[in-house]
């Protein structure tokens, strides 16, 4: 059985090469982005299987990203690893701050009025730019419903699974 500790986080991807010395170009999905070194061990979804790896060392490098991986130090089995995601269990990631979530412990979570009307559950989110929203599936249909503490989401309770909003159902 996984545990929510062990549940598998996209952070990144190996996306191409640097140099003839194994290093490869990152794409980043954390914020910052320099911040996916921070999350170690890295599992990478290999044409040869998974394999797990720590102790991987980056820099920016102009508007890109470059890292070191342990054990990689030719131009071939750098590209070998071209195109693999990078991710890590949810354990390696940091406890979130009090009216602080991340997305993927979000996704799943059902999702209710204040009233009681089940609206249905989180698929995903989406940044917007002014907020985060929630895209909710019942089934039937799609809703996207604002991410805003206090003003719609009300109250977010784990143990139940819920997630609580001031939403008219109709809308």
């Amino acid at each position: 059985m996984t545990t929510a500790g062990d549940r598998l986080i996209l952070v990144g991807r190996i996306v191409g090469l640097h140099g003839v010395a194994g290093e490869v170009k990152l794409e980043s999905y954390t914020d910052p982005r320099m911040q996916i070194f921070r999350y170690q061990p890295w599992l990478l979804n290999t044409p040869a299987g998974n394999r797990e790896i720590s102790g991987c060392r980056g820099r920016e490098q102009g508007k890109g990203m470059v890292a070191s991986l342990p054990d990689v130090a030719d131009r071939d089995l750098a590209a070998s690893l071209v195109g693999c995601e990078i991710k890590v269990r949810r354990s390696a990631l940091p406890q979130a701050r009090p009216d602080e979530y991340y997305w993927t412990d979000l996704e799943g979570l059902e999702v209710v009025t204040i009233e009681g009307v089940a609206l249905g559950r989180i698929s995903h989110l989406l940044a917007t730019g002014a907020n985060d929203v929630m895209v909710v599936r019942d089934g039937e249909r799609e809703r996207l419903l604002p991410f805003v503490l206090d003003e719609y989401v009300k109250a977010v309770d784990f143990e139940e699974g819920r997630v609580t909003v001031d939403w008219d159902p109709e809308f």
